[in-house]
């Protein structure tokens, strides 16, 4: 299920999620997760920056927070697989039409990428990935995971979806046993949704990882735009 209401975080500065990452971290994020999310809305004035009610704003930032939990605890399991999937949403096309040129596969419920726009960021996330030997499938809806995990035996998952989208996929991830890391969507919506391609290009390459860029890219690392 969706939020319920719209968020988009590219106008946060390009400090905000490095800062965020930290201040969990120092704060002791798995003992009061709601209080800091809490807090953590607050001190970074996201409310302000984003038009969004306070208390949505800590709701995103708490799921953010598991988010990078999760991708820090799975992160060597992951490192030491090798046939994996990525899972995209459908709605970052750049065409949520019939100008779009995806192909429909019946039999995983997804769309594949036929990079039919040079500058669609779904386009540019599939050729990121499938050089990286990734199979790759552009989901309409959460639903398709359990379809497409029970017709091939990955041996990890990457998911690019909304926060609250990517926990719960994570759940059925964990339940089933596969090892799973996750970029998190930057805007929302039914069309138009962002994700940080840079972070998406560290976090699928684990050839170079180290400690630190671990810990920084578990959180977005967005913001062409910044607001100092």
């Amino acid at each position: 299920m969706a939020y319920d209401f719209d968020f988009d975080l590219t106008k946060v500065s390009r400090s905000f999620f490095q800062k965020l990452a930290g201040f969990l971290d120092d704060k002791g994020i798995h003992r009061k997760m709601g209080n800091l999310a809490e807090e953590a809305s607050n001190k970074f004035k996201l409310e302000e920056i984003t038009g969004v009610p306070f208390s949505d704003t800590a709701q995103v930032v708490s799921d953010l927070a598991d988010i990078h939990v999760r991708n820090l605890s799975q992160r060597e399991e992951f490192k030491n697989t090798e046939d994996r999937a990525l899972f995209l949403p459908h709605c970052s096309r750049k065409h949520m039409d019939d100008k779009c040129q995806a192909n429909f596969n019946k039999k995983t419920s997804s769309y594949e990428c036929v990079k039919c726009s040079s500058d669609c960021l779904v386009n540019k996330a599939t050729e990121i990935a499938e050089k990286k030997g990734y199979d790759v499938y552009v989901l309409p809806g959460g639903s398709c995971i359990p379809k497409i995990v029970k017709s091939r035996n990955y041996d990890a998952i990457v998911g690019v979806a909304c926060p609250n989208e990517v926990k719960m996929g994570e759940d059925y991830l964990d339940k089933s046993g596969i090892p799973h890391q996750a970029v998190p969507l930057l805007k929302n919506g039914c069309s138009e949704t962002k994700f940080n391609l840079e972070t998406f290009k560290k976090l699928i390459d684990t050839s170079e990882d180290t400690e630190n860029e671990k810990v920084e890219d578990s959180f977005p690392n967005t913001l062409k735009k910044s607001v100092n």
